[in-house]
């Protein structure tokens, strides 16, 4: 069972998930539809057009991590970005190969990304930091 700390967490990551997804795959249809990008490219600028806004927010809000940032988790936060892109990538262009609409297909790849995503920020980006700030307060 969730503790309800957890769960808090979990519903705010979702709010956050929400509005970066909402800008990705907007600034993703603006691409393809309207600038005629195609989805490989439109894919990686609607993504890092999501995950500026999805660190701070993240960390600050959803994680309420208080040290300083270090290298480290910026590094960590990028793997972890690095690797969700690359899964939700796979998904997009493997379903248009077989055929899926380009915005069905981002919309799944998103689900996708967002469960790599928390895992990875949950478990290892921000663990170290919650913790210390535990300790700390």
């Amino acid at each position: 069972m969730l503790r309800l700390s957890e769960g808090l967490k979990m519903a705010k990551y979702a709010l956050v998930g929400g509005l970066n997804t909402g800008v990705d795959f907007v600034v993703f249809c603006a691409l393809v539809y309207g600038f005629g990008t195609g989805s490989a490219w439109a894919q990686a600028i609607s993504y890092l057009a999501g995950v500026a806004n999805s660190y701070l927010l993240n960390r600050y809000w959803t994680f309420r991590v208080k040290g300083k940032r270090s290298a480290a988790e910026i590094v960590r936060f990028a793997a972890v970005n690095v690797l969700s892109f690359a899964f939700a990538t796979a998904v997009l262009l493997g379903l248009e190969y077989w055929g899926t609409e380009a915005a069905l297909a981002k919309f799944v790849s998103i689900g996708c990304s967002l469960v790599v995503n928390y895992a990875g920020y949950r478990l290892w980006v921000f663990r170290g930091e919650e913790l210390q700030s535990q300790r700390a307060g």
